[in-house]
């Protein structure tokens, strides 16, 4: 089955005139010394979008795709107004950081000379982002309950908003000359916003440089070329960072009208949906996982606990794992196709909890393990694969057990509901494009969920 639009390009079709908006762009691609190599073509024909890259011969692991001069790179950097963003930079700063390339992208965008027009033409008004941002509150809740999405896409327009009236808006008006509230509005900025989660790349951090200390990533950049590709999980190309520029190579060998894939990363279909817009159909996303939230568990443990004095010791464990940075008020935890991907915090978590009032005692008066038993939870922790997860204790299966009911439960629909539709051809296709990418989504979490739900079940 093809994958959803990652999301429409304007590209060659063979029947191209001198206002062709990628014509032109290829022409400037010449112009700025980007290269393409002639073993690849840009095509809406065979691809899993409208629009993608197909290899026209066989291409060989290694080859140079593309190569993009630096200079050619779009960022804050670049812009013709770096020197204002530069000068202004303090009162630019905000949590997410994005702040200067977006209003670099204000101005760019709106300019008739910028020097990325060209660039920038082939998204005439963002009309083709679909991000569950721009979908209504009363459809991503229906289609997409349970997911962690709604809240995502929430929080995210909460910061947006407070960014753009905060931050964004007084700086613009600082500097009239530049920016016109009235063109440069909350509804651009929100289109652009989403042009940067869906296009914009991030250079890796070196890990080698300095000591460990934490890193701040390093800011987005827009990356002409790049974004035509698009993802799945199973790539074949994969985009690498020089000094002088950076190039798109291939990671495999690519045979003759394949298309080429870049990759966005070890990401589960929710986050592709939330950052993208666009989703793997179920099962062909390697990378999907599925959330437990952390205070599922807690919930779970508190639904069977009887007593007030019990109740008190359960709130003091979870206190104390807190404290130890265990568990979050919206903390969750991760299980993918294999098992579970925060062991670690699973594993303390299960055993603090089920733990008896004397051995919690015992556990808070040494402020962790003791130095034998804690070899022995490394060796369990550490292989928490859904295999392993069988071997659990009794009483921690069933905890887990109830906590992911609570998890299937918290979705509109129920697993087999999904599970028929998505088998139902006929319906599937009459479903939006929305309906589908929603379905695959929550199936691909529910899934994972109800594996999970399956080894963890109480012996009768």
């Amino acid at each position: 089955m093809a994958t959803d639009a990652k999301r429409a390009k304007i590209t060659l079709d063979g029947k191209t005139d001198a206002f062709d908006p990628l014509k032109i762009f290829l022409s400037w691609c010449d112009s700025v010394n980007l290269t393409l190599s002639d073993k690849v073509c840009l095509s809406k024909d065979g691809t899993v979008a409208e629009y993608g890259m197909l290899a026209k011969e066989d291409i060989e692991e290694g080859h140079v795709l593309f190569s993009i001069p630096r200079e050619t790179l779009l960022h804050q950097g670049t812009t013709e107004i770096k020197k204002v963003l530069e000068d202004g930079m303090k009162s630019l700063e905000s949590g997410s950081g994005w702040v200067p390339l977006l209003l670099a992208l204000l101005y760019e965008y709106t300019s008739p000379h910028s020097h990325w027009k060209p660039y920038l033409s082939l998204w005439p008004d963002f009309g083709t982002l679909d991000h569950p941002m721009f979908w209504s509150e009363e459809e991503r809740d229906k289609l997409l309950k349970g997911t962690g999405i709604p809240e995502a896409v929430k929080s995210d327009l909460e910061k947006l908003h407070a960014e753009y009236n905060d931050i964004v808006l007084p700086f613009m008006k600082s500097h009239p000359d530049l920016w016109d509230p009235e063109k440069h509005n909350l509804e651009l900025y929100k289109r652009l916003v989403a042009f940067v989660m869906a296009y914009s790349f991030q250079e890796p951090v070196d890990d080698d440089d300095e000591d460990d200390e934490e890193k701040a990533p390093s800011p987005p950049m827009m990356v002409p070329m790049a974004d035509m590709l698009n993802h799945i999980s199973k790539h074949n190309a994969n985009l690498e960072y020089t000094p002088d520029c950076l190039k798109m190579v291939a990671v495999r060998r690519i045979e003759k009208g394949e298309e080429v894939f870049n990759t966005y990363g070890q990401m589960a279909n929710w986050q592709l949906l939330h950052m993208y817009g666009f989703s793997e159909p179920f099962p062909t996303n390697v990378n999907d996982t599925a959330d437990v939230q952390m205070s599922s568990v807690y919930e779970a443990a508190m639904q069977v606990t009887q007593s007030k004095t019990d109740k008190q010791l359960l709130s003091d464990k979870w206190k104390m794992l807190g404290e130890m940075e265990i568990v979050g008020e919206k903390g969750v935890f991760i299980f993918g196709q294999s098992g579970s991907l925060t062991y670690s915090e699973l594993y303390t978590t299960l055993k603090v909890l089920c733990m008896s009032r004397q051995e919690f005692e015992e556990f808070r008066e040494n402020e962790g393990w003791e130095d034998d038993e804690g070899d022995e939870d490394d060796k369990m922790e550490q292989a928490l694969n859904f295999e392993r997860l069988m071997e659990l204790k009794t009483e921690w299966k069933r905890l887990l057990h109830a906590a992911v009911r609570l998890t299937l439960n918290s979705y509109s629909e129920d697993v087999e509901t999904d599970r028929r539709l998505l088998e139902d051809q006929e319906a599937l296709a009459k479903l939006s494009s929305r309906e589908r990418r929603a379905l695959h989504v929550r199936y691909g979490q529910k899934s994972i969920l109800q594996r999970l739900e399956q080894l963890t079940k109480p012996e009768d």
